[in-house]
């Protein structure tokens, strides 16, 4: 049944709303109340390609995901669950001359923030990855404490943890409205009741902007389909998650031996989309095999889409707003809130909890684009 009261309404039971739950827990703060439409990790966090990497454009995806790795580090332990979460590096060519100087950019960048990361020749990059086609690669960067986990198993992780801790976690309840009273909020509606509280987080991922448009927020976010696929399991025989951002591809081979790709379609309109096409099997398999020609043998297997939530900058909105009292939000990860959710998540919960406000969270806010004066991360993929 559907509890009349909460002292905070977590919208979305994806990466984000769960493990802001279990982080606020933590705190001590009682009557956390989660409220999922569908149930636990089926959104965005449970279609996503599983890539967790700190080689970033921008300064803040960059440090924020330094700091997620150093929780994935040890949430398996931490969580008492095995989330599958292994370094096994990022390797991302530059097949221009253009990403090649932006990457170099990049990495003095990450440098300065103490990643530990690489400027590669094409050959250096064929040294890592044999079966790489570098004909016509011009650099390429590799960071080795990069990786990828079970995106799955980190939300069910945090949310069984977080139900020990108390947190109640409401699935196929969906929210209608939030009541804001004297500018505050009051309550959110659901199609199965009403729950007075003082405090909502908007985690609802690719539906983020229908939950603020509920309190009169107007989000510049747009969610777009991103569809992937995943082939036979075969031996091993590469390491590290691939990026190209000329050919707007990943892929990765995990652990099972199966080839793990991605892609978005930028001609695209945005919209909630999640159906799978023959096209895009067409389109991914000239892409992938441009950069590694062997994977045109392997056999799909199934495919699926999610949604990219996506921000003018490439980076996500975090924090509180100055209009709604009472209003929280973490959102617009662009296709990336599984690897940047558990920092954001204990920064989230530092302020909520304890008044703890980083500034970062000044960096992020929907404050800036008020201003006009962005900066968008391109390596996005």
């Amino acid at each position: 049944m559907l509890p009349k009261t909460a002292d905070i309404v977590i919208i979305g039971g994806g990466i984000n709303g769960t493990s802001l739950a279990y982080y606020l827990a933590k705190k001590g703060i009682k009557n956390i109340v989660i409220l999922e439409k569908n149930f636990v990790c089926s959104g965005a966090t449970g279609r996503c390609g599983a890539g967790i990497r700190q080689q970033w454009g921008t300064p803040e995806n960059t440090s924020l995901a330094m700091e997620a790795v150093k929780l994935f580090e040890t949430l398996s332990e931490e969580l008492d669950w095995d989330i599958e979460y292994e370094q096994c590096g990022y390797l991302i060519p530059a097949f221009t001359d253009e990403f090649a100087d932006q990457f170099s950019k990049n990495v003095r960048m990450q440098k300065k923030l103490g990643l530990d990361v690489s400027y590669l020749t094409p050959q250096e990059a064929k040294d890592i990855v044999p079966d790489l086609c570098v004909d016509n690669v011009r650099a390429a960067t590799y960071c080795s404490t990069d990786g990828g986990g079970n995106p799955l198993l980190t939300t069910y992780a945090y949310a069984h943890r977080a139900k020990e801790l108390g947190v109640k976690i409401h699935t196929k309840t969906e929210v209608t409205d939030i009541t804001v009273s004297g500018g505050n909020i009051t309550s959110v509606v659901t199609d199965k009741g009403t729950i007075s509280t003082p405090m909502i987080f908007n985690a609802a991922g690719g539906h983020s902007q229908e939950i603020a448009a509920m309190v009169d927020i107007d989000l510049p976010i747009n969610s777009y389909r991103h569809q992937i696929l995943v082939t036979e399991p075969v031996e091993h025989f590469f390491d590290p998650m691939i990026i190209s951002f000329d050919y707007n591809i990943y892929f990765r081979q995990v652990k099972h031996g199966s080839i793990l790709m991605g892609c978005s379609d930028t001609s695209e309109k945005p919209g909630y989309d999640t159906t799978s096409t023959l096209d895009f099997i067409k389109d991914i398999t000239t892409r992938s095999i441009k950069i590694m020609p062997k994977l045109k043998k392997l056999n799909v297997l199934r495919q699926w889409a999610g949604l990219y939530n996506v921000t003018p900058d490439a980076m996500p909105i975090i924090g509180d707003v100055a209009d709604v009292g009472g209003y929280f939000q973490a959102v617009g990860f662009s296709g990336h809130g599984y690897m940047l959710g558990p920092k954001v998540a204990t920064l989230m919960a530092e302020l909520i909890a304890d008044g703890k406000r980083d500034e970062i969270i000044d960096r992020l806010s929907l404050e800036r684009f008020k201003s006009g004066n962005i900066t968008v991360d391109s390596s996005v993929c």
